[in-house]
């Protein structure tokens, strides 16, 4: 386990399923259909498919597989929620937030990078998986409870948020989302 690791279990504790399952379905409540957020929310629950992807598959060509698409749909939505979300977040009065929250994901950022290092048939490399969901899961847990709740409520322009999201996204991903 790296120290990097080592931090970030010690910096973000796990959240229980239940308090997963209610902050999603709090901010499903509050988005509109097609919004940037129901966007970033359909992109959270493909996160989550990506992440039982990867630890469903056994082989080392699946897993490489799995860990591409994985990093394929991480990196889109992160670098639409940096480019779009986080400076809207921080306009809305909520700079802190949006500090750590570029934070957070610069650091999972670092941890994948680190993870295509690690030869996938070892038993390192679902270690590392563990560690890198978790601390993407506690990510989702707080813009889904909090912070994506606040930049509803208080960010302006909403509408040329969720046109700019979604194009964010669609430039990484080659496509509509």
């Amino acid at each position: 386990m790296s120290v990097i690791d080592k931090v970030l279990g010690a910096v973000t504790p796990p959240v229980s399923e239940e308090k997963r399952a209610e902050a999603t379905a709090k901010a499903r409540a509050a988005a509109d259909s097609g919004d940037w957020l129901s966007m970033a929310l359909d992109h959270h629950d493909r996160i989550r498919a990506a992440f039982a992807r990867c630890r469903d598959a056994e082989a080392a060509d699946d897993r490489r597989a799995a860990m591409k698409d994985l990093a394929l749909v991480l990196n889109g939505h992160s670098l639409a929620e940096e480019v779009v979300l986080y400076p809207a977040l921080a306009q809305a009065g909520e700079k802190m937030h949006a500090g750590h929250a570029y934070t957070e994901q610069t650091t999972a950022k670092m941890q994948m990078a680190e993870w295509e290092n690690i030869p996938p048939s070892t038993p390192e490399w679902k270690d590392k998986l563990e560690h890198i969901e978790g601390a993407v899961m506690t990510h989702i847990y707080e813009e889904e409870s909090s912070w994506f709740l606040r930049l509803k409520e208080k960010g302006e322009h909403q509408a040329r948020l969720t046109e700019r999201f979604s194009e964010e996204f669609e430039r990484y991903m080659g496509g509509p989302n």
